[in-house]
């Protein structure tokens, strides 16, 4: 006598197992524009900038710290 399942003697869990196999290999393409990878990164041009960007960052504290003090002087 066949086991339980569905047709030929295939038990429901290796049908179920085989259907979802199938269906992840049958899944649709990625739609829309496929974008080439993004360029390398050099990292000591990155780090130079970062860098700069820093050291403006203090100089713009230490300004605007110096104009606040001159400016309670003023007040006192």
């Amino acid at each position: 006598m066949a086991s339980p399942g569905r047709r030929g003697g295939v038990p429901t869990r290796e049908g179920e197992q085989r259907r979802e196999e199938q269906t992840e290999q049958q899944a649709p393409a990625p739609q829309g524009p496929v974008l080439p990878p993004p360029p390398p990164v050099d990292y000591g041009v990155f780090m130079q900038g970062l860098l700069q960007a820093m050291q403006t960052q203090a100089h713009t504290q230490a300004a605007l710290q110096t104009q606040m003090e001159a400016q309670v002087r003023i007040i006192r």
